[in-house]
């Protein structure tokens, strides 16, 4: 069989999404399904090569692939009013972070698309995301930008929010943030581009149909949460906006991308060519 490579990250919200796959009760004919498990930021950089078939990608990076990819309308993680949390070791505020040192997950990510846009003077320090939290707290930065189940977890190592970057986008622009999209090469065609929606759409909604036993499956992925806690992070970004992106998530892709040309964070607007928009 002709190999399908799907990229996505070790993360709860992508486990959840992709059980269907992980436990063969969804498949992509004719294709074998290649799970390609790493960061988001390697797969941001794949994706900049058009490597993968199919992958997990920050929204951010899109303007730079969108030659070699087309948006899928499900499995994108969307915030509403929360995204992407700056925190430190001392109550800062957002305005005191200009010149200081701020871990970042990666240059390609929407997480530090957002911190351009909120507080465009600070100094990135890219780091593996899973580091983050460690290296605020040790001092190595003045503050960190945090993803994934360090959204929930911050607090608990005496860490203090400095901001959130998803809720202020959303109050300014009165739109969701798109963080992360699973994108279909375009050498696959319009059938199989197709094909790969519809399956993607099925591997979630069989998650959701098996929900015990897909959060035991994702909790493995979670880096030390518990049920509960892993729980609550893939309810965050697995949600109806993964269903279905529809026109709202798009004119929020659309607002992100005029925002960051704006600002001169990006040579210009892409075209949002989306697989399976309802």
């Amino acid at each position: 069989m002709v190999p399908l490579r799907i990229g996505h990250s070790p993360d709860a919200d992508d486990a959840f999404m992709f059980f269907g796959f992980a436990q063969g009760a969804v498949r992509v004919e004719p294709y074998e399904i290649v799970h390609i498990v790493e960061d988001i930021e390697t797969l941001n950089r794949r994706a900049l090569k058009g490597e993968l078939e199919v992958t997990a990608a920050s929204a951010a990076v899109y303007p730079q692939v969108a030659r070699h990819y087309r948006v899928l309308a499900c499995g994108a993680s969307v915030g509403r009013n929360y995204g992407p949390i700056i925190v430190a070791r001392r109550p800062l505020a957002m305005g005191a972070l200009a010149g200081k040192r701020v871990a970042i997950p990666g240059d390609h990510t929407t997480a530090f698309l957002l911190l351009n846009i909120y507080a465009p003077q600070v100094v990135p320090v890219p780091t593996p995301f899973d580091l983050i939290m460690e290296r605020v707290r040790e001092g190595e930065v003045e503050a960190g930008v945090l993803i994934h189940e360090g959204q929930i977890t911050y607090a608990s190592l005496g860490l203090h929010q400095v901001g959130d970057l998803g809720q202020a986008w959303s109050q300014e622009t009165g739109l969701p943030i798109p963080l992360g999209l699973d994108l279909v090469h375009r050498r696959l065609g319009e059938q199989d581009a197709r094909r790969v929606y519809d399956a993607l759409l099925a591997s979630i909604r069989y998650a959701q149909e098996h929900p015990e036993a897909a959060h035991r499956y994702a909790q493995q992925f979670s880096r030390g949460l518990g049920l509960a806690d892993s729980r609550r992070f893939v309810g965050m970004y697995v949600n109806q906006d993964t269903l279905q992106l529809g026109e709202e998530g798009r004119q929020a892709l659309s607002a992100l991308y005029q925002r960051a040309h704006e600002k001169g964070l990006i040579p210009g607007v892409p075209p949002l060519d989306i697989v399976g928009l309802a």
